[in-house]
């Protein structure tokens, strides 16, 4: 089955939602939802002074044309992946239908 839509899932720190949302943009990306999240971390490292931390996250999903997938998802893990402040992780699901999309960001209506 060939899809015609990605979603993107970018993974960062807390805070730095608005600034992937900004790479992926540069990239070619229209638009996207932050959601704000918790993780979860090792049972060692899960608290400190008898405090449990649980890190503060966000989530930013990006919808977008499979042929736009490669050149965001290489641009947020460059910008905003592990090796930077806002440690993302980047990954990238297809998705079988799409409503409700604009066809300007190459989306059809079925």
């Amino acid at each position: 089955m060939e899809f015609t839509h990605e979603v993107i899932f970018c993974i960062v720190n807390d805070g730095f939602g608005d600034e992937a949302m900004n790479i992926a943009k540069k990239a070619g990306a229209t638009g996207g939802t932050i959601i704000n999240a918790r993780g979860s971390a090792s049972k060692s490292a899960e608290s400190y002074f008898h405090i449990v931390i649980q890190p503060e996250k966000e989530i930013v999903m990006i919808l977008v044309p499979s042929e736009q997938r490669d050149a965001i998802l290489h641009a947020l893990y460059r910008e905003a992946g592990l090796e930077t402040p806002g440690h993302g992780i980047v990954f990238s699901l297809p998705v079988d239908n799409v409503i409700g999309m604009n066809k300007s960001v190459g989306a059809e209506n079925k």
